[in-house]
This record gives C-alpha cells, structure tokens and sequence, in this order.
C-alpha cells in the first residue's frame, strides 16, 4: 500500500517546482493515462445523415453502384464496412449481391416491354402499363399493389428491407420507386419510409448506438474500435456500449445485471426471514424468537421447539421441553446456516458498494461549488489562470469513485461460488482476492484524499499553496489511474 498512497511529506512544495509543473501536466505517461480509452464520435441529429452518407459513398466507390444498393448491401451487413470489403474479396461480388438481396439492372434492358394492358399477378386486374411498376429483379406488378405492399411492410417494421412480392424472390426493392409511389398519396408514410432509412444507421450498426440518457438526448456514440467499452455521450451520460447499462467497470455485463436484480428485488429480504425466524407447524407462518427460551409460541397457539421446529406442548424448564428431543441433526439447520452466511456475505458487499455509491452523489454536487471557487480565483490579481486541473481532478474523483463501488460488485461475484466456482482452487482464489482487496483498499485511500483535497478552500490560498494542491492533485490523479486500470 505503501506503493501507492504516499503521505503528506511526499507533497512538499519549493519553488523550483512551479516551473516543472507544466511539463508534468504534458508528461507522455500523464497524457497516455489521461486519453486512454475507446475512440469515439457523438453522433447529433443534425450529423446522422452526414454520417450515414459517408459510408455509403465508400461502398458506391468501391462497388460502382447506386445509392440504394450501397444502402441494401450496407443494412445486410450491419453497417460494417470492413466486413462488406471482406465477403467482395473473399467471394465476389455476384455472391456479395444475391446474398444482399441486390438486382442488377440488366433486367431492366433485357426484358421486354410491358404491354399496354398489363395483367397484374397479385390483383389479377388488366391495367394500362403507364400503372404499373417493374423492379431492377425484372418482376411487374400494377402500382395498387406495389404500393399496398410496401404500406403493409412499413407499418410491420420491415421498411429497411422491402422484398419483392414475386413468390420466391430475394430481392429488395427499389427505394427510390418505394419513395416515387409513396409520395403520390401517402406522403406521411413515405417520411416513415424515410425516417426508417436514416435510423437504421443507428438501428442495424453494431459500432453505433443510442444515448440511453432520459429523457433522450438525440444523440447516438459510434465507437472506432472496441465494442466492449464504456462510452460518453455529449450529454454527460456515460453508459456501457455493449448492454446500454450505466457505466459499471469492473463488473462485467452479467455481473451487473446479476448485482442490479440482487439490490432490486426482494431476494435478500426473503434470505433475512430465513435466517432470522423459522416456519410455525401448524400454520406455517414465519415466527421470530425474541427471547432466550428454545419454546416459542405462534400468534395460532401453536408451541414448537426453536432448535428443531417440531411442535410441541407448553410445558417446559430452561434446559428442555417436556415430553421432547431434538439432538439429532436436521437438514434445515444445514440450509439456515448457509442461507445466514451468505446473507451475512451479501451485507458486506452491499454496505460497502453503497457507501461509495452516497459518497458519489454527495460528490456530484462539489461541481457547482467548484466552478465557484474558480470563478472567484481567476478574478483575483494572481499570476494563476489555468485552473483546467481542478475539473480534471474532479473527473478523476467520480470516475475512480464509481469504480471503487462497483469493485465490491465485482468481488462479490468474481470471488463467490455463483459464477466462478469451478474456475479456480481454493488457494488460487484465496490469493487473488487478497490481491484484489490490497488493490482495492490502496484505491479507496488515494481516493479518500484526492476527495479532501478538491474540497479544500483554494480560492482563498496563495498562489504558492494553489500550486502546491495542483501538484497533489496531479500526483494523486496518475495514482488513481493506475489502480483503476488494475481493477
């Protein structure tokens, strides 16, 4: 521990470091501990179709096609454009296109005129061929029916990908005549038509998600190259990018939801009336000892031995009952031990998750006060500015803050017998959870004090003593980082 949390002496403070204390600011081991972490783009409303609009140039360059084949092809691999380039080498474009659903436009040249009166196939109606509509597969059909078909589809979800209506036919349908047939009539579900189009950038991306922020932002996060990372959006609202759950390093996804349902439902209070009372004979309903006698009474009248819950009569010394005995062993006392202990367990875990979890949200509101404090230093006659080392302190605290919570999530789990119970040996996880709860506790100590600091009344501290908390701040920050990459 000594490693990591230094004392107080380890600040001190002479003047030759003021002029260093810019360089540590840029130091390349600072810098890379500051900027770690998944690149990311927020993605605004107003920025969705420029976004949706530049990979769908890459694949029509690529490719030589038109846009709503590049779409097509695009939404059937998810928005991934690597993955698309891959299957084009690997297997050719005329197995990248019919696996997609994409027609070529040789139909169109190949295949005769349609006749002025038409039959149509669906509605079996004769009509004029200025009314009817043939697809890039080379498939005709009147417009009535186009036009029902790609209504029913829209409103059944499946807009991003409309087949045609031939029996047995993969392709997807042109969107540029979805939209001219829609337009004529029924411009409000072209817009859906329009809108479906444009979300599913975010919808069908895997690298691209919404902010669950509530109520919504607009805004969605597009991650460059780990999927499995926590992100932040514009908003101030950091989630994790694989379940869409709260920023929760270092549990994993499961871990979370496990822990979120243990804290929300009323598990542990049915694990308490397990522990703490036992079922009456005759009635069944949980009785509470509240003194030292082994014979306890139900609110029915029912006498029943505490050790053993056998019913009994009323008569009875300090030493026994009368008429009973229960020294042999019962596997209900086998359940209640176990059922005791890991409550006893889950307690510790929980208080100590929780604890950090207030401290964070009395924490939170050090913000307002903070940029108060700064307001009142930048007006004062000093040859300090820059105090962009106080909001950056302060993210470390509510970020190594959560992480500290959380850990106890974390070893609840990755220490208990729910998960990881065949993973490891006694021994071996007998030493890393010493390890962990060493890391863990060096963690809490530096975060305890990164805490006291930040609290400190710098506003009214000369400028020798602001750049001497700065250089603590600092210090304890590049600490704070390293422990919570080990978590």
């Amino acid at each position: 521990m000594d490693d990591y949390a230094s004392s107080d002496e380890d600040y001190h403070y002479d003047s030759d470091q003021e002029d260093s204390v810019e360089a540590y600011e840029n130091d390349e081991n600072y810098a890379l501990l500051s900027s770690k972490g998944p690149t990311t783009k927020v993605i605004t409303k107003e920025s969705l179709l420029a976004a949706q609009k530049e990979d769908l140039r890459r694949v029509m360059d690529m490719l030589s096609v038109r846009e709503q084949h590049a779409r097509t092809l695009l939404i059937f691999h998810r928005w991934d454009v690597e993955n698309l380039f891959e299957v084009y080498v690997d297997k050719g474009k005329s197995f990248l296109f019919a696996e997609a659903g994409v027609s070529v436009d040789e139909h169109r040249d190949s295949d005769s005129p349609v006749p002025p009166d038409f039959m149509c196939n669906i509605c079996m109606d004769e009509v004029p061929s200025s009314k009817t509509t043939r697809m890039d597969c080379g498939h005709c059909f009147c417009n009535g029916c186009w036009i029902e078909h790609f209504i029913v589809k829209i409103n059944e979800g499946q807009s991003k990908r409309i087949r045609c209506m031939e029996h047995k036919c993969n392709s997807i349908c042109d969107e540029a005549v979805v939209r001219t047939l829609l337009s004529r009539e029924h411009s409000h579900m072209a817009e859906k038509y329009e809108r479906f189009l444009l979300e599913s950038y975010i919808e069908d991306n895997k690298r691209v998600k919404w902010c669950p922020s509530t109520p919504h932002c607009g805004n969605a996060i597009r991650v460059e190259d780990d999927e499995l990372c926590e992100v932040e959006c514009s908003c101030g609202v950091q989630f994790c990018f694989s379940c869409l759950s709260e920023a929760h390093s270092p549990c994993s996804c499961l871990m979370w939801e496990l822990w979120a349902k243990k804290c929300r439902d009323e598990s542990e209070t049915v694990n308490w009336i397990t522990v703490h009372t036992k079922p009456c004979p005759k009635c069944h309903k949980p009785v509470e000892k509240n003194g030292g006698c082994n014979l306890v009474s139900c609110i029915c009248g029912q006498a029943f031995c505490w050790l053993c819950g056998g019913a009994t009569g009323r008569e009875h010394t300090w030493s026994s009952i009368a008429g009973h005995s229960c020294g042999r062993y019962k596997e209900q006392e086998k359940t209640a031990e176990r059922a005791k202990r890991d409550l006893y367990r889950y307690m510790h875990y929980h208080n100590r998750y929780k604890a950090h979890t207030d401290s964070f949200k009395i924490e939170s509101k050090l913000k307002e006060t903070i940029q108060g404090k700064i307001s009142i230093s930048e007006e004062k006659d000093s040859t300090l500015r820059d105090y962009s080392w106080v909001n950056n302190g302060l993210s470390r605290l509510f970020r190594s803050r959560r992480v500290l919570s959380y850990s106890y999530a974390f070893a609840f789990y990755m220490f208990g017998d729910e998960l990881f119970k065949d993973e490891m040996t006694d021994a071996q996880r007998e030493i890393k959870q010493n390890l962990f709860e060493d890391q863990q506790q060096q963690l809490e100590a530096n975060v305890e004090k990164l805490s006291k600091i930040l609290e400190e009344p710098f506003e009214t501290f000369s400028d020798d003593k602001v750049v001497e908390i700065r250089m603590q701040i600092l210090n304890l920050s590049t600490i704070i980082d390293k422990l919570c990459q080990k978590m």
